[in-house]
């Protein structure tokens, strides 16, 4: 450092010219020292700088020349593979695995709800994009929110379930062995006619079931993938929307209320008083309180309480509820009641069937072996030890098959299936006039229906509310402004708090809104029309109960508004709101007009029997003057205190004496879903049928009680649809009247069929068996017998199941539960065709051939055609059991008609063209002429025969005319 030193003056003389270069060099030294030298302390400057804003958690200034960035302090503590956990490589399953077993720690290394949001791209306010290139990549990545059924059962499945009845197990061996025989005595051009026509006859028939079997299943698949289709509301782009829960994808804000069942496994966000019925998961029955402590949600479960956000972790096969119903497959062909009393009807019909066909065996059998049958040359059949083994044989075969077609024609397989066709047309039809079938055997049930309970907003009413009247005091206000209020609440009583800051101290403000009469009882004080504080003394009091009163006999839902001063007491927020010494606001009126038809609607349910009992929330009056509106009440009668009650009553009413009263209450206000349920289950103890309408969440027990529960689809929550058997789709109570002429209609199909193919079993039994045991041989032939049974099986029963509902079906009374199917105007009707058809057979079975001089094959004919032309004009008789009139309506039902025309032209296919196959001979325009004026005899004494009086129906008029007078009361 010595050359740095400075020199003295004196020294600076004596300096010669070297000295002064050096001197130059070193000036320039020094000035590097020095930048370097400030580098370095700057340097040092900015390290401890920026060293205390570091450790201060403090934010880097910004210039111009560069972007402070925010890099989060990398916990050393976290997991690895959560440092750069995106969309892309969050594990699904871990996400499954995480709320269903409510793993804390696990959402803990996602760093909790927020974060997971930000790693699945979601802002928590405004959902996801909802662009559809996001949804598919979201859809891509986690899976759609649909589950994977076990798939549907295919038509070769059908076909060898059809295929696994037993009598057409019998039938194939018989048919083997008559082709067996027949190709080893006739050779195989001419021996397999037999045989191959009963195998193929067989196959038409399993074929026709499996096909209509098959199309049935496939139209359940179809209601029940609708049924599942639930509308979610979701946040997108910061806006509500609702979608069908298919399109629920991962990291949807799902808006959630009371009712609501959840789409899928997600974690709350944010909500108030949340809760979750989980018994569908977990099988616990108590309430599960979803708050930030808990986050965890499962799909499948319902809310019971409260609202709140969720977003969506997993969806469809990766949640809990994805797995266990993709492992049930829902019973589409599930029994109802009447396919049961029909399987054990056509069990009784079988046995006598079998008991026949053994009688016309053995008797066949003895004569055969006896001697006393001959063959068409006249000579013996059976000439003992001189008969081939192989003619015995042919002949025992022939027989055998006989006897077991006499068993299949006797059973009346059809049956079953037209339930089926009934129920699957009905279903179709009724989805079409608004309403959803979620339970097949509702479909019948309905028809059986004494007593409809009723809710009446919404469903008796618009549910549009409009502000008629608006009073400041007691003093009615003209202004038409007010008629543009919003609806408010329905519940009873609602009360909000609001704080205000006054002279440093805090005033809260309770405010109510609710039922004009409750909150009523709780003001001690109003404001006048001036806005003058006034007190309300017992008269002022009498005349504000007066102005309700008023209002409510023009049908108004009054709503009262009130509030109340109260000081909060040391910062303490007050949990419980007084409910006295209120300051009445102001009354208001609303108006909910009746929709239209509904009087209509109700005075048909009185006319065919049918009880209609009003349930709703309004007080005394306000329901009063609904149910006169929609002539649910009769002003001409004395109603009197029985007639309308209050919930509260009804339930402080003792057993007996509410089992007394049940049937005359056609109105009860003020009630709640418990008073519902107990109504219900006083009513089905008195006996009734009871179909009930509900919407709520609270209204599930009486939905699952009825009979028939019958939720909203507009207002209805998913809850009460989940409970219900039938979703009305528009809320209207005209189609609830609707399902019930379904209800009825499907029963009335079913008989008509029953006693359509009742008939055709009566006499081909009859005429076989006389037959068999007077000559030895059947008229019929296996072949033709089974063709008349695939008539009477499927193009019968298509026919007959789907004829529409007629306003017919709404004079009469309701059908009970225990009424026999087969009804005595069913036996007269039955009869009278059966003895005809019996006659005219064994008439041309024994004098044919003399009386028209034809040789044996043409008399065969002829009685076979005349057969099947009988049960073609006997469909007709029974469109109609009691009208006289058959041909009513027929136009409008082109089905029929064309189900009519294929079977004359098959028949006629059958006569002239297949003969070796039916065993037949073409036969002439005047035979053919014969045949159709001797089957068409059958509409004039269808006619005549209806005639005969019925005891069954004078009973039945009594039933109605009883129903009519109690739902007068």
């Amino acid at each position: 450092m010595a050359t740095l030193r400075f020199r003295k003056p004196s020294e600076i003389d004596i300096c010669d010219e070297t000295q002064e270069d050096w001197w130059s060099a070193s000036k320039t030294h020094k000035r590097r020292w020095r930048m370097a030298f400030t580098a370095i302390s700057f340097t040092r400057l900015l390290f401890s700088l920026s060293k205390k804003v570091l450790d201060n958690d403090g934010s880097l200034l910004r210039t111009l020349s560069y972007v402070a960035i925010d890099v989060p302090r990398i916990n050393e503590d976290s997991p690895l593979d959560n440092k750069a956990v995106t969309l892309l490589t969050v594990d699904p399953t871990k996400l499954r695995d995480m709320v269903r077993d409510k793993n804390f720690q696990s959402l803990s290394e996602f760093g909790g709800v927020q974060e997971l949001a930000l790693i699945l791209e979601t802002d928590v306010k405004n959902g996801i994009n909802g662009g559809e290139a996001d949804l598919i990549h979201r859809q891509n990545v986690f899976g759609a929110n649909k589950y994977q059924k076990p798939p549907p059962k295919g038509f070769l499945k059908f076909v060898f379930d059809a295929l696994k009845d037993i009598t057409i197990i019998i039938l194939l061996a018989c048919a083997v062995l008559s082709l067996g025989f027949g190709i080893k005595q006739h050779g195989w051009k001419d021996g397999w006619y037999d045989g191959g026509s009963i195998i193929l006859a067989v196959v038409l028939v399993v074929v026709v079931s499996a096909v209509s079997d098959f199309k049935q299943s496939k139209q359940f698949q179809k209601l029940s993938t609708k049924s599942s289709d639930i509308r979610v509301e979701v946040v997108r782009e910061g806006r509500r929307q609702p979608i069908s829960i298919f399109d629920v994808v991962v990291g949807d804000i799902v808006c959630l209320k009371i009712g609501d069942q959840i789409p899928s496994d997600g974690l709350f966000v944010e909500g108030h008083s949340l809760k979750v019925d989980e018994s569908s998961m977990t099988g616990e029955s108590d309430h599960i309180e979803i708050k930030e402590g808990n986050p965890f949600m499962l799909s499948g479960t319902k809310v019971t309480d409260g609202f709140g956000f969720m977003l969506v972790t997993s969806v469809g096969m990766n949640t809990a509820w994805g797995e266990m119903m993709s492992s049930i497959n829902r019973d589409l062909n599930e029994e109802t009641p009447l396919q049961v009393r029909l399987n054990k009807l056509t069990s009784y019909i079988g046995k006598i069937g079998l008991l026949v066909a053994a009688l016309v065996l053995l008797v066949m059998l003895i004569r055969y072996f006896t001697g006393n049958t001959r063959d068409d040359k006249g000579n013996k059949e059976f000439n003992g030890s001189k008969t081939k083994f192989d003619d015995v044989m042919n002949v025992v075969v022939s027989i055998v098959s006989a006897a077991v077609t006499i068993i299949v024609v006797a059973i009346p397989e059809g049956l079953p299936l037209a339930v089926t066709l009934t129920l699957a047309y009905s279903m179709k039809c009724m989805m079409a006039d608004h309403a959803m079938v979620r339970k097949l055997s509702s479909c019948e049930t309905m028809g059986s229906a004494t007593i409809i309970c009723t809710d009446k907003t919404g469903t008796l009413t618009l549910n549009e509310m409009k502000v008629t009247e608006f009073w400041l005091g007691k003093e009615a206000m003209k202004d038409d402004s007010s008629a543009g209020l919003a609806e408010l609440s329905h519940n009873p009583c609602r009360g909000l708090q609001f704080r205000e800051k006054e002279n440093n101290e805090k005033t809260i403000h309770t405010h109510w809104k609710g039922a004009a009469e409750m909150i009523l009882a709780m003001c001690s004080s109003y404001y006048d029309r001036e806005g003058v504080l006034k007190v309300m003394d017992e008269d002022e009091r009498l005349q504000f109960e007066s102005i309700i009163k008023n209002m409510a006999q023009k049908s108004l839902r009054c709503i009262a508004f009130a509030y109340k001063e109260v000081e909060e007491e040391s910062g303490q927020v007050l949990e419980k709101l007084d409910e006295n010494g209120l300051t009445l606001l102001g009354l208001v009126g609303l108006k909910d007009p009746c929709r239209p038809g509904v009087s209509a609607a109700v005075e048909s349910c009185r006319a065919a029997g049918v009880n209609i009992k009003m349930i709703t929330g309004d007080n005394v009056h306000t329901a009063k003057a609904i149910a006169l509106e929609c002539k649910i009440l009769n002003p001409n009668d004395d109603l009197g205190n029985e007639a309308v009650v209050e919930g509260v009553h009804f339930r402080n009413y003792s057993p007996e004496e509410r089992m007394e009263k049940i049937d005359k209450i056609l109105v009860m206000a003020r009630s709640s879903p418990f008073d519902k349920l107990l109504m219900v289950q006083c009513l089905k103890q008195k006996g009734h049928v009871v179909a009930v309408t509900g919407d709520g969440t609270n209204d599930a027990p009486a939905l699952k009680e009825a009979d028939i529960g019958l939720s909203m689809g507009i207002q209805g929550t998913e809850v009460a649809k989940e409970s219900s058997d039938i979703v009305i789709l528009d809320d209207n109570f005209t189609t609830v009247v609707t399902v019930l002429r379904w209800g009825r209609c499907v029963y009335t199909n079913i008989q008509k069929f029953l006693q359509f193919q009742l008939t055709v079993n009566v006499a081909a039994l009859v005429i076989n068996f006389v037959a068999a045991v007077s000559s030895g041989k059947v008229p019929l032939t296996a072949v033709q017998l089974l063709w008349v049974n695939l008539i009477m099986d499927t193009l019968g029963a298509l026919a007959l199941a789907t004829e529409k509902p007629t306003n017919d079906l709404m004079t009469k009374p309701p059908v009970g539960r225990l009424e026999p199917l087969i009804t005595k105007i069913m036996w007269r009707n039955l009869i009278a065709q059966a003895v005809y058809q019996v006659t005219i057979l064994l008439v041309l079975q024994f004098k044919g051939k003399s009386i028209f001089g034809v040789k044996e094959s043409i008399k065969s004919t002829l009685i076979f055609n005349t057969f099947v032309l009988c049960q073609v004009f006997n469909e007709f008789n029974a469109r109609k059991l009691e009208k006289k009139n058959i041909f009513k309506g027929i136009l409008t039902n082109k089905l029929f008609m064309a189900i009519v025309g294929i079977t004359i032209v098959l028949q006629l296919v059958m006569v002239e063209f297949l003969k070796r196959f039916a065993n037949t001979e073409r036969l002439n325009w005047g035979q053919w002429g014969v045949c159709i004026g001797l089957a068409a005899l059958s509409w004039p004494i269808g006619w005549l025969v209806k005639f005969i009086p019925v005891s069954g129906k004078q009973l039945g008029n009594q039933r109605a005319s009883m129903f009519g007078s109690t739902s007068q009361y």
